[in-house]
């Protein structure tokens, strides 16, 4: 009975985000990487593509 309770009363931390890496600024502190970081890095590169001649 005492095992029943102890289980039914812990309490669960809540889930972590996952972090998918970071960065260190140039302070030498770290920055999370962020979902909008990242969308705004690949809409830069979508800025820079060349697109290919046309072949004749």
């Amino acid at each position: 009975m005492g095992l029943q309770n102890s289980t039914s009363q812990e309490k669960k931390a809540p889930p972590q985000k996952a972090e998918c890496g970071s960065i260190i600024d140039a302070q030498g502190r770290e920055i999370p990487i962020t979902r909008d970081m990242i969308q705004e890095a690949c809409k830069q590169l979508e800025n820079c593509v060349v697109k290919p001649a046309k072949k004749r």
